[in-house]
């Protein structure tokens, strides 16, 4: 069971990207990636963020680990000998210690791994990274790393080429958990994975939740993998928090046009039930109002002069919708 005091705390969290182009490559715009995010994660708890590609989740993660540098938010993280800590307000310096208590697991297997580093290096980079250069210290840690995730230690000689896809995402998830970490942010760690090997690191994902007493911010496109994995679910659009809400209620009952939209999406494994997706529509994020009301058929004229804010409408649930408390009654 997860426990009352948050171990993450994400408040107003915003982060824009310059749009260039031209032969000069100058600034033509700014695009916001992600809008005013607030959220937290209460210690021992899997807290999934789903949302369709480009809606800002891999963005919220890389500026959780200071990764991406955030332009206005706060990120509190609660340190047991200091209390709550604004990682945004820490240069890298003072960053350096709490490096090892939030790490994270890449999507690609392929690409976060170095080519040119045996499996000790990279498995053992954090150590290193962050004050601990005893060899051999490194290296016990390392072989015990390596089969807590279902790998034997003597593959810490080999490199990357030598595996599969699979192993390799044991790799970074080793990685990640070398150094003892509180907090593991997930971005999308199944994706780029067969279908058969998916549920292999899903299930050693749980049992290391389990038996460490981790705490995870998981990313995803899969609302298969979110049901299964996490406790508490957001669904973002375009860079927005739309709804909050245990996954039970959330997948029973939607209270967001666009969280029922992705729900009617997923997979169907009942003979002759069709999914049908959100529907296409030009965005209407720069007119006002609603940024979803383009594509949602429950749209009345408020939602043209309004946009919603993420408000609470029972204990650990929240929606940004002007008709949330009943979407079949609209």
């Amino acid at each position: 069971m997860a426990d009352a005091a948050p171990l993450l705390a994400v408040a107003n969290l915003c982060k824009a990207y310059a749009l260039k182009g031209g032969f000069f490559d100058t600034a033509r715009g700014r695009v916001q990636a992600v809008d005013r995010i607030t959220f937290s994660v209460a210690r021992g708890q899997c807290f999934g963020l789903v949302g369709e590609s480009g809606s800002g989740k891999t963005t919220i993660a890389r500026m959780i680990v200071r990764v991406v540098e955030p332009d206005s938010g706060e990120i509190r993280f609660w340190d047991e000998n200091r209390g709550p800590i604004d990682l945004c307000r820490l240069s890298d310096r003072q960053l350096r210690p709490l490096r090892r208590k939030i790490q994270m697991i890449f999507q690609d297997p392929y690409a976060s791994l170095d080519p040119r580093m045996t499996v000790l290096r990279i498995v053992g980079e954090p150590l290193r990274a962050t004050g601990d250069a005893d060899t051999q210290v490194v290296r016990q840690r390392v072989a015990e790393v390596l089969e807590m995730v279902g790998l034997r230690h003597e593959y810490m000689n080999r490199y990357p080429h030598a595996f599969s896809g699979g192993q390799r995402q044991r790799i970074g998830i080793a990685r990640a958990l070398v150094s003892e970490p509180q907090l593991v942010v997930a971005d999308e760690p199944v994706s780029a994975l067969d279908v058969s090997v998916q549920a292999q690191i899903l299930n050693l994902l749980c049992e290391l939740r389990e038996r460490l007493n981790l705490t995870y911010l998981f990313i995803s496109h899969d609302l298969g993998v979110v049901r299964h994995t996490c406790d508490v679910v957001g669904v973002i659009y375009r860079g927005r928090l739309v709804e909050v809400a245990d996954k039970t209620s959330l997948f029973r009952a939607p209270r967001h046009p666009y969280t029922e939209a992705l729900l009617a999406a997923a997979p169907r494994p009942e003979p002759g039930q069709l999914s049908t997706g959100p529907e296409a529509a030009v965005s209407s994020a720069t007119l006002g109002g609603c940024p979803y009301r383009a594509r949602c058929h429950y749209q009345k004229d408020i939602c043209a002069r309004e946009a919603p804010e993420l408000r609470r409408i029972a204990p650990g649930r929240s929606v940004a919708c002007h008709f949330d408390l009943s979407l079949s009654a609209v």
